[in-house]
């Protein structure tokens, strides 16, 4: 009993240790002052307001929203393609494949900025959406590769061999039987897929152009001119989307879940 009590308190602190650096910033993005002190002197809206009314930080909030987006999508696409042909496979070569699936989530991410850059440059590519959309795609990929993968392992073969039985040819078997059975693995990796790409700023840092700088790449900048509470405002919104995208993916593995057991 006292074994069990000493656990939760040693959970408890850590939790605490990990939570409050983060939560520290929340009250300070409230601040009615210029300067980032405690105690407060004083809660105003002033920051939020600036940051919402700012051309700078809304065109680099559209960005983060179209690239993630997009990178969301064919990162949906290809991991799901991925995962029907490794799900198929049983030689040798499947564990190596998969590696290679998920090696952008391995390499650091230092390296794929580096390499990208000097893949996209003869392109022509740095500097534009395109580029930016193509490596946020090759970072997304490995997130849904793993829950889709793992959906397809634990979905029942006895269905796709009934549905041919009954005549049905590969692409019905697929589109009645296979995609409903990993849609909600789909939509928890599209989730993760495109908080990789909002989070984002080392790839940016490389790639992107004046046009494209996202949200995370502006904050970085700010740093090194001047942190101001308005920076501590947009922090606090992206620990909002991040906590709603959290509460989404734990949703879809819940419904997952439900439905694998239901059926």
């Amino acid at each position: 009993m006292w074994a069990r009590r000493a656990l939760r308190l040693y959970v408890a602190a850590v939790l605490l240790f990990l939570v409050l650096p983060i939560l520290a910033i929340v009250p300070l993005s409230f601040s009615s002052g210029s300067l980032l002190v405690y105690p407060l002197p004083g809660l105003s809206l002033r920051w939020y307001a600036e940051v919402l009314t700012s051309e700078r930080w809304m065109h680099a909030l559209g960005n983060s929203l179209v690239i993630g987006a997009l990178a969301t999508l064919l990162a949906v696409v290809l991991g799901t393609l991925a995962s029907l042909g490794l799900a198929r496979r049983r030689d040798a070569w499947a564990a190596a494949l998969k590696m290679l699936a998920l090696s952008p989530m391995i390499v650091p991410v230092i390296l794929i900025a580096v390499a990208s850059y000097f893949f996209l440059a003869p392109l022509q590519l740095t500097g534009s959406y395109t580029g930016l959309v193509l490596v946020h795609t090759v970072i997304a990929v490995p997130f849904v590769v793993i829950p889709v993968l793992t959906a397809l392992e634990l979905l029942d073969p006895n269905l796709a061999r009934a549905a041919a039985a009954c005549g049905a040819g590969p692409a019905a078997t697929f589109w009645r039987v296979t995609l409903p059975g990993i849609r909600p693995a789909m939509a928890s990796g599209a989730l993760f897929a495109f908080a990789a790409s909002f989070d984002d700023v080392v790839i940016a840092l490389f790639i992107a152009g004046a046009q494209q700088r996202t949200l995370p790449q502006e904050m970085f900048s700010g740093l090194r001119d001047s942190i101001t509470p308005a920076m501590l405002a947009v922090a606090t919104l992206m620990i909002g989307v991040s906590t709603a995208l959290y509460l989404a993916v734990a949703r879809v593995q819940r419904r997952g879940r439900a439905a694998l057991q239901g059926g």
